[in-house]
């Protein structure tokens, strides 16, 4: 791939030491996500879905979602944490940023990058179904196998993922490698504590 900005071509990442192997290919995102799109477009015809994007890391799943979904949809993004800077849960969940729009009354999808332990999710569900929603589902991208806890209820899911750390697609670690086009293992670096 040219490095020439004229070309039209986007440069190459180089190569990292905690980047390690391909999880999921950017062909098979590209693939997936259409097929998520067409699936709701077909489950909410007739209707005009909210999209609830979680940050930071659902902002590109987002995005391409949307524009694969054959219907007027809005979306607004809600940031919730409970990662901090580190590569492990807290188990404490924060909302740093709410929503703009009222979801009375609105078809919700909530729009999640990736399903570990299922705390984040369940707390932002349980929240948001307390704003009177006239349907909630949940659409995660990926899913750690094994991982989820089993009260959590997923209409659609991307793929299911080994129980290792990942990055790209919008994912990262300590705000580095969102911006890989697949998503790969991320290789810790820092040293145990």
């Amino acid at each position: 791939m040219s490095d020439n900005p004229e070309s039209g071509a986007l440069p190459q990442l180089t190569a990292r030491d905690d980047i390690g192997e391909v999880i999921v290919s950017e062909a098979d995102l590209t693939r997936r996500v259409a097929e998520l799109g067409a699936e709701i477009t077909r489950d909410y015809a007739g209707r005009e879905p909210l999209l609830i994007g979680v940050l930071k890391g659902a902002f590109m799943f987002v995005a391409d979602l949307s524009r694969a979904i054959d219907l007027p949809v809005q979306f607004d993004f809600m940031a919730v944490s409970s990662y901090g800077q580190s590569t492990k849960s807290s188990g404490v969940v924060r909302i740093i940023k709410d929503l703009d729009i009222d979801l009375a009354g609105r078809d919700v999808i909530v729009v999640e990058d990736i399903l570990d332990s299922g705390l984040t999710l369940n707390y932002l569900t349980e929240v948001l179904l307390g704003r009177n929603p006239a349907s909630l589902e949940v659409c995660a991208l990926f899913v750690r196998e094994g991982r989820q806890a089993p009260e959590t209820d997923l209409r659609y899911i991307g793929f299911e993922i080994p129980p290792v750390f990942v990055v790209g697609y919008g994912l990262d670690a300590r705000e580095q490698h969102r911006n890989l086009r697949d998503l790969r293992a991320f290789i810790d670096q820092e040293p145990k504590k």
